[in-house]
């Protein structure tokens, strides 16, 4: 690079980066859009609407129905907020809480009357219309088709022209295709149950022979009209007519809660406060800079000139990152702030590979230009596998989690992009320049050292017996705890529910004060740190969620409320409530790690040529999880919503970690290749790598343990297990995941191709 090209370069780096960092911090525009005010925030930050709905009919619903309209309803809110929570109140309550918004009314209008969806014949049996239409003004005040039941649903039913009701679909989906002349149209799939499929094989047997319609009618209105262009007898539907993606989107999303097994009627709304106060942010981003600082300090004591320059490419990630989170509308929680705070700390990784790599050429004598090209080349391939492997579970858990697991998906896949991103073109970009302006003396940039090679190998039936001990200690508190306590872990109420009690206070108290006067006397009577509270805007009324309380613990509930905030005892009601995370949820959890576990192995596999890296990778995260598990056990943190990011988060730490060692085994083994050289390659290679493995591991400690000193309580029981994960993860990949490989290597002589 010339000089002159370098000083431009750099000259428009740093207008980007002022650029970047201002949209960051104030915004562009009246709305502030791209700046960290103005990205949507979570329940817990900023608050939002809690609607509870009741169950129509005085027939107790059962527990499958209830969960099944949960579980759809979950999906349903997904829309407004990948954090949007549902759960059950009492024997036949839904409370549904969407954050980021603060129309109630807007939201209910939007969701309807779940419940109340069906398909209606044109004519009945004897040949009378059910429905008609003329032109008219629809709501939004245009002049179009406008249809009206000629008589009751009641009536409809009884004579059989109701052909499905919404518990008959299965699924809808809005899909773009070609029309027959090549055009774009953009239609809802249904998928039908068996039942349902029987049903409308003969209602578009008939509508199709006498040239009739099949009306779609949802909460008193028709959403669709559509002729029946052919007799469907395969239970696979297709609703052409819409105008827009997202128009088809919006009928598809109709018809799915409409679907719902139960009718609900509205109960109660509310536009709740944020579960946390401003000292959660406040302390966050104190948290965010000390450990930022730390991990700038780190870099450029220990890599000099290139720790500059990976410093200022990550003031870039993290002002991008910002920008992003808003730009993509992505739902931020407390353990999002969290994992982004984390995710600054692993993003130097990147860099400290190919700083290793730059630093080994300079040890052959190669010129300082050459030491950085051939450093980048050499870097590429772990910098890829490592990253890409994690992408893969990203965008499996995005795809097929739910609620919190989608959201960590988000939050990660953006991460790991911005990061190869910085890493590999806006570093290097850097280097290039402050080499062309005149810093050439390899002593600016460190030159490595000889490297004594460690016997990792030789000490690996004490690792194996440390780990084998540490983990079968996890299973033996575990099942004590489960004989003591009654559950293996410290379950949180996301996971197995409490009880919900609503104070109506006698003056105004903001969330610092309720934290601080009112949580702690709760806290006396549960015996648990696990207390959420929730303040109803515009009036004095709280929400306190607990552990299952009995009737003893309720009446003192209610005495120390009476007694030390003169609260009026009648006003204190008390609900009890089922999990966030439902069994439906757990199991879409379970099924999208197994999946991302899968398809990682199978891209290691595809990409070292031998099953075997990927098996003793796979062996080493199971390895890091049960340990962190143990140490849930052990500890008796809240196994919560932050619980299921934290081991996810380990997962993809753990798989990044190994495949860095993997990748420069597969490097030496070109040069060094003989069985009986077989240990000397692992032990070289973890060797070569040891730095960057530690490196790693104390940049992303910073960042984590920055959250641990100044983070509120739930940040901290974020913060401590992951603090565990990183350590773990550390020994895991030196001390554990070679000595997998190279006992398989050793054992199965058959290469697995």
């Amino acid at each position: 690079m010339k000089k002159n090209k370098a000083i431009i370069g750099l000259l428009v780096f740093v207008l980007l980066l002022a650029g970047l960092g201002y949209t960051a911090i104030f915004g562009l525009g009246a709305d502030k859009s791209g700046s960290a005010s103005s990205i949507k925030l979570g329940l817990d930050l900023a608050g939002g609407v809690s609607i509870t709905y009741q169950v129509v009919g005085d027939e107790k619903p059962s527990e499958s129905d209830m969960s099944d309209t949960i579980y759809k309803l979950q999906q349903r809110v997904e829309n407004y907020s990948t954090e949007a929570q549902v759960y059950q109140e009492g024997d036949d309550r839904i409370n549904i809480e969407i954050p980021g918004v603060s129309d109630a009314n807007a939201i209910l209008e939007e969701l309807g009357q779940p419940g109340t969806l069906y398909f209606i014949a044109q004519t009945d049996s004897e040949g009378n219309e059910n429905y008609t239409g003329g032109y008219g003004i629809d709501a939004d005040g245009n002049i179009t088709l406008v249809y009206q039941l000629t008589k009751s649903l009641e009536e409809l039913q009884a004579d059989g022209s109701i052909v499905l009701t919404g518990t008959d679909i299965a699924g809808a989906q809005a899909r773009s295709q070609q029309d027959n002349l090549g055009n774009p149209e953009y239609v809802v799939a249904l998928t039908l149950t068996d039942a349902g499929t029987k049903a409308f094989a003969d209602a578009t047997t008939k509508a199709f022979a006498a040239g009739e319609s099949i009306a779609i009618y949802y909460d008193g209105e028709f959403v669709s009209v559509p002729n029946v262009q052919a007799a469907i007898t395969d239970g696979n539907a297709v609703i052409t007519g819409q105008d827009s993606f997202e128009e088809a989107e919006k009928l598809a999303s109709t018809i799915r809660i409409g679907g719902l097994k139960l009718e609900l009627q509205e109960l109660r709304s509310n536009v709740v406060g944020a579960q946390l106060g401003s000292d959660a942010i406040r302390t966050s981003l104190i948290a965010a800079a000390v450990g930022f600082a730390l991990v700038v300090i780190f870099m450029i004591a220990v890599y000099y000139v290139p720790g500059i320059a990976a410093s200022l490419a990550l003031c870039l990630y993290t002002a991008l990152m910002v920008v992003l989170l808003d730009s993509f509308e992505i739902t931020l929680t407390l353990p999002g702030i969290a994992g982004i705070i984390l995710s600054i700390g692993m993003a130097v990784d990147a860099n400290v590979i190919i700083f290793a790599r730059i630093r080994e050429e300079l040890a052959t004598g190669k010129t300082v230009q050459s030491a950085i090209k051939i450093g980048f080349s050499k870097a590429m391939s772990a910098i890829l596998d490592g990253n890409i492997t994690t992408l893969i579970a990203a965008l499996v858990l995005g795809l097929k989690g739910s609620g919190t697991i989608k959201g960590f998906a988000q939050t990660l896949a953006l991460g790991i992009i911005l990061s190869m991103f910085t890493a590999l073109f806006v570093t290097k970009f850097l280097l290039n320049a402050l080499h062309a302006l005149g810093v050439q003396s390899p002593k600016a940039y460190g030159v490595a050292k000889e490297k004594k090679t460690l016997n990792i190998l030789g000490k690996k039936k004490i690792f194996f017996t440390v780990s084998t001990a540490v983990i079968l200690a996890g299973f033996v508190v575990m099942g004590v705890n489960h004989a003591g306590k009654g559950a293996a872990f410290n379950y949180s109420l996301e996971f197995v529910g409490g009880t919900s009690t609503t104070v109506n206070l006698n003056e105004d108290m903001s969330i610092e004060e309720i934290d601080a006067q009112i949580v702690p006397l709760i806290e006396n009577i549960t015996g648990d740190g696990n207390v959420q509270t929730t303040k109803v805007a515009g009036s004095n009324e709280i929400i306190i969620k607990t552990r299952t309380l009995d009737v003893a613990e309720r009446e003192k509930f209610a005495s120390v409320m009476v007694e030390n905030f003169g609260v009026d005892e009648s006003a204190i009601t008390a609900e009890t409530i089922s999990a966030t995370v439902s069994s439906e949820m757990k199991s879409d959890a379970i099924i999208a790690i197994v999946a991302a576990t899968i398809c990682m192995l199978i891209y290691i596999w595809f990409r070292f040529k031998d099953i075997r890296f990927g098996a003793s990778a796979v062996m080493a995260l199971l390895h890091d999880v049960l340990v962190v598990l143990a140490f849930y056990a052990v500890a008796r943190v809240s196994v919560g919503n932050t619980f299921i990011a934290c081991m996810l988060t380990i997962v993809g730490y753990s798989i990044n970690a190994t495949i860095v060692i993997f990748d420069r085994i597969r490097e030496n083994m070109k040069t060094m290749g003989r069985k009986e050289d077989l240990a000397d390659v692992v032990n070289k290679s973890i060797s070569q790598t040891l730095s960057r493995s530690v490196f790693t591991s104390l940049t992303t400690f910073f960042m984590v343990a920055s959250l641990q000193v100044f983070g509120v309580s739930s940040i901290k029981e974020f913060a401590l297990p992951l603090i565990a994960g990183i350590i773990c993860g550390t020994y895991s990949s030196i001390c554990l995941a070679g000595a997998f490989w190279y006992l398989m290597r050793s054992k199965i002589a058959k290469k697995a191709s």
